[in-house]
């Protein structure tokens, strides 16, 4: 029996590289998501960084809003991504099992970065607009 695998043995190494290709597609997924979150808040934090009115700054946008974008953005995705899975696992064929949380994965980065956006926008109007 050395040499040949069983049907079990068959099926066991193709659930290991499903599971090695969904970490792999996970992990790329969160580096992408953590990009957009960066990316939002440097485009959106930039004028309270900067200083408004007489130089004043809200360093309130590094330790809140940064973490919140950079952490928060992925996590949300992947909890998305992995639930939308989770719901398809048995019901739908191989095609949608992967094309469903991939599209809703990139749904749930592109919601994410409007609502940085508007969050940021509003955080930072004042020193955009000062009489606001």
């Amino acid at each position: 029996m050395t040499g040949t695998r069983t049907g079990r043995d068959a099926s066991v190494a193709g659930m290991r590289e499903r599971d090695r290709a969904s970490g792999v597609v996970g992990c790329l997924t969160a580096v992408v998501a953590a990009a957009v979150g960066f990316g939002v808040w440097r485009s959106g934090a930039g004028p309270g960084l900067r200083g408004g009115f007489e130089g004043e700054r809200d360093l309130s946008l590094l330790y809140g809003e940064l973490p919140l974008l950079l952490f928060g953005t992925p996590v949300l995705t992947l909890v998305a991504w992995r639930l939308t899975g989770a719901l398809l696992s048995g019901r739908a064929g191989r095609a949608a099992r992967t094309a469903v949380p991939a599209a809703v994965a990139c749904l749930t980065v592109a919601l994410l970065a409007w609502a940085g956006h508007a969050w940021l926008d509003a955080r930072v109007a004042s020193f955009v607009q000062p009489g606001r």
